[in-house]
């Protein structure tokens, strides 16, 4: 998603446009990775030193509620990005060192096979997410096994 439509969506939803609000979806859009409230304090301290951490994350909450951010939870903590462009189902491939998110083309339900489940459940939404080092990252590590 482009900052400009997070923007209209929120004043379509009833929210103001603030600079804050701008600030955290911009820096969510360069970052392009899943990032934690906390990530995003420290990223938007010097230019917002009054920027809480709860507006942070109040905000996230609301961008999520709103579609405008997907989040996931890993290690612990949420983690938040702004949602793909794309409309075509996907998921994600994601870095546990430094965020970083690949798209996975195609969707693994599609040929996992659901034996055993009974045949009248409907699904009607899935994640699937992989975990793992980027090709950066994995240089930058070395030893693989060392953080798994």
């Amino acid at each position: 998603m482009r900052v400009e439509e997070a923007l209209r969506r929120l004043e379509d939803e009833g929210y103001k446009a603030t600079n804050k609000r701008e600030a955290i979806l911009r820096t969510l859009a360069r970052e392009d990775r899943y990032l934690t409230a906390k990530d995003l304090f420290a990223l938007l301290h010097d230019d917002y030193p009054y920027l809480s951490f709860d507006t942070i994350y109040r905000n996230l909450r609301l961008f999520e509620a709103l579609g405008i951010v997907t989040s996931i939870e890993f290690d612990g903590q949420r983690r938040f990005r702004l949602r793909c462009d794309t409309e075509e189902h996907h998921h994600h491939f994601i870095c546990i060192r430094c965020g970083a998110t690949m798209v996975i083309p195609g969707c693994p339900l599609d040929v996992l096979p659901l034996n055993g489940l009974d045949p009248d459940v409907l699904i009607v939404d899935h994640k699937f997410e992989l975990y793992g080092l980027c090709p950066r990252c994995r240089k930058e590590v070395g030893d693989v096994t060392a953080v798994v």
